[in-house]
């Protein structure tokens, strides 16, 4: 590289000073005297997702995004302290995670002791957090929670898997913790402390989408000024975790067959190869065989990808992992927006553990922050829930036809309808209606919920929330 000349009398012969700092296992962010960005290391492109040009001439704190940098800049420090200074932080990366950091900054001096510069080392404690006894709660693996049959028996298997350089094929559907599971296992694996690398292969099209993965050379087409290096590339030694690998197109189906087969990267326009060590870590939730059936998926690549297939259930088929869950979310939240709730109210409970979560736990999480967003009192109420959520039905009771008792049923057991809606008057309103069927139905059922809600041919979660909008006592 042109900024970075040879490093000479070191050794017998010159030594490449860039390719040094790149076998090294820590982020390293190299500055000028007006802290802008010199050179990134492979490590700190990896985790951070800032190439080397896309960095270069930048503020350190925008390639950084650290709180330290508002708080009390290590960089500073280090005039004021003489000596380098080390701080544990965290980072925002470009796919906007904030990530636990350790940032060590120290002074660059020329040979005539001259400040030239500034060099940080920024070393990943995702693997150590993982390791807070906070976390290690019952019923759990590294962030993954549940206490389930079902999910008992992936907690056993992972810690076999994460000491294997097998590849994996995680599948399920949407929502259900594929990523987390690919960065547990990479968490707890002997690669922990090499890159995790992250490729969305939906989100790009396919004319990016084989630049990003494998690199490219300078000049192997229109727009390529500079080289560059690819997420293979940058996940050396570390693990490549291939998220909606379905949506990867056949052609690059056929090369990423071809770097399994031979663990060897080849960039565009490149003719010298490039030995990757990596773990190959896969996740869909298309049904790969189907796509096999009809074209759309490569069986060969299936079979090499297939090697440990772990799948997660739907939330709907985890039992009492809903309300383990509920609290775990509750817990969280209330932390972090500094409120005291101390649970959920009756109805807003059994809204929670009656609702499908079609999202899974996405959707849950999704839920529990909303509701505690707006929450103005000790308890979770069910009007803090999303709207949407009270209005739904179980598919079980939509689909439900009566049986023979409920159709001979009595007219005394059946809701009465006021007199004025059944003599075709209109001088009351639906809701005036509403109201008085739903305390007719309460009466019959001698205020028992439930029994009312099967008497109305509604869920109880509407009847609740109906109960509160109509102020029935």
């Amino acid at each position: 590289m042109q900024s970075f000349p040879e490093i000479h009398r070191l050794m017998r012969s010159p030594l490449d000073f860039a390719h040094i700092l790149d076998e090294i296992p820590l982020g390293i962010l190299v500055m000028d005297k007006d802290l802008r960005v010199v050179h990134l290391n492979r490590f700190f492109q990896a985790l951070t997702g800032f190439s080397l040009d896309m960095a270069r001439g930048i503020p350190c704190k925008n390639v950084l995004r650290s709180s330290a940098c508002i708080l009390n800049c290590p960089v500073l420090a280090t005039h004021r302290k003489d000596r380098s200074i080390s701080c544990t932080s965290d980072m925002i990366n470009t796919d906007r995670q904030k990530l636990p950091v350790r940032i060590t900054t120290a002074q660059i001096m020329d040979t005539q002791g001259h400040l030239t510069g500034y060099i940080e080392t920024i070393e990943d404690l995702r693997s150590s957090a993982t390791n807070d006894p906070e976390k290690n709660v019952a019923y759990s693996f590294a962030n993954i929670i549940g206490r389930s049959r079902k999910m008992e028996m992936i907690f056993q298997t992972l810690p076999m898997l994460a000491q294997s350089d097998a590849s994996i094929l995680i599948t399920g559907e949407t929502g259900t913790g594929k990523d987390l599971v690919a960065e547990a296992v990479h968490q707890t694996s002997q690669r922990a402390g090499g890159p995790f690398i992250k490729i969305n292969c939906g989100a790009l099209p396919e004319t990016l989408l084989e630049s990003e993965i494998f690199g490219h050379m300078k000049g192997a087409f229109t727009g390529a000024v500079e080289n560059k290096p690819g997420r293979f590339k940058l996940a050396h030694n570390g693990t490549i975790f291939l998220t909606e690998i379905g949506d990867l197109p056949l052609p690059l189906q056929v090369k990423l067959l071809t770097f399994l087969d031979d663990r060897i990267i080849y960039p565009l326009g490149a003719t010298k190869g490039f030995n990757a060590n990596v773990r190959i870590i896969a996740a869909t939730h298309r049904d790969l065989e189907s796509m096999v059936s009809i074209g759309k998926f490569r069986k060969d690549l299936l079979f090499r990808l297939n090697v440990a297939r772990v799948h997660l259930p739907p939330l709907r088929e985890r039992g009492a992992d809903i309300r383990l869950l509920l609290d775990h979310f509750l817990n969280n939240y209330t932390k972090k927006q500094g409120k005291k709730i101390n649970g959920f109210s009756e109805p807003a409970l059994s809204v929670l553990l009656n609702y499908t979560y079609e999202g899974n736990i996405r959707e849950l999480k999704n839920i529990m922050e909303y509701a505690v967003n707006v929450a103005q009192g000790t308890r979770i109420e069910a009007d803090n829930l999303p709207a949407y959520i009270l209005d739904y039905e179980p598919v079980q009771q939509r689909l439900k036809m009566p049986a023979a008792e409920d159709v001979t049923q009595t007219q005394s057991e059946q809701p009465q309808m006021p007199e004025s809606r059944q003599t075709g008057e209109t001088g009351q309103t639906w809701s005036s209606v509403q109201r008085q069927m739903i305390m007719n139905a309460l009466k019959t059922a001698r205020g028992k919920k439930n029994k009312a809600a099967q008497i109305l041919g509604m869920s109880r979660s509407t009847l609740w929330r109906k109960i509160k909008e109509y102020q029935i006592e």
